[in-house]
């Protein structure tokens, strides 16, 4: 893990379990926590405020985030303060629009004035960021999550969109970028070169940071094995 404690980005563990959060609220390497209405369908929570306080009896010294689940913006708004009520280490996670594409600017400058941590999240344009960073200028901590991944996933390079977004923050000391929706550890290095400020990690990402800057023949020779391991212990055999 030498590659990475050289890392200046700081990793946040993106994720809905429970047990597996709590896990790694025990390393230190992990600065943070974000997660969203999605990852705990997935992990099956029903009791959302119960889920969070159980997490927040634990975790109450690292930023989390937690998302409002409302399509309309005066329930958003009321969610917030609901859920930044649960500790001084919350972050509420704002979608950057509504299902209807309705802007969120307003109420994230609204909440901007109620001195609100928030997490402006499922950004993907620049012009997001701004317009987002202007709203956030009073807030007294904020996040903006652009989803880096997803934007790679539609063919474009996500990297000189969130360099742009990284100098344009510079003006905003209160706003740290993340690089969200990582697809593999080489955007964990993409993320530090551009000075980016975080960058979450599902567990799979997390679980492959010890091959950062690996020796790639030791690299090879492992993998080498590995195939010959799961051919002996497969059983494989070509008869002559």
């Amino acid at each position: 893990m030498g590659a990475f404690h050289s890392l200046k980005v700081k990793v946040f563990a993106d994720g809905a379990d429970k047990a597996s959060m709590l896990a790694l609220y025990r390393d230190p390497l992990i600065q943070g926590f974000t997660t969203n209405p999605t990852l705990m369908r997935k992990a099956g929570i029903t009791d959302y405020a119960g889920f969070a306080r159980d997490l927040l009896g634990v975790i109450a010294d690292r930023p989390i985030s937690f998302e409002v689940f409302s399509d309309e913006h005066d329930e958003m708004a009321r969610q917030a303060l609901e859920i930044a009520s649960w500790g001084t280490n919350v972050f509420v996670k704002i979608p950057v629009t509504n299902t209807r594409g309705e802007s969120s600017v307003p109420l994230i400058a609204h909440l901007a004035t109620r001195q609100i941590k928030m997490n402006v999240t499922a950004v993907m344009t620049v012009e997001q960021v701004r317009t987002v960073a202007q709203a956030l200028a009073g807030a007294p901590a904020a996040n903006i999550s652009v989803f880096a991944g997803r934007i790679a996933d539609t063919g474009r390079d996500p990297v000189p969109i969130m360099a742009e977004a990284v100098a344009l923050l510079a003006a905003y000391p209160n706003i740290e970028l993340i690089w969200a929706s990582p697809r593999e550890v080489l955007n964990v290095v993409q993320a530090d070169q551009i000075g980016c400020h975080i960058i979450t990690a599902t567990e799979d990402i997390l679980n492959k940071l010890p091959t950062l800057g690996k020796d790639l023949d030791a690299f090879s020779l492992e993998t080498v094995r590995m195939f010959h391991d799961d051919a002996v212990k497969a059983g494989f055999e070509l008869t002559r």
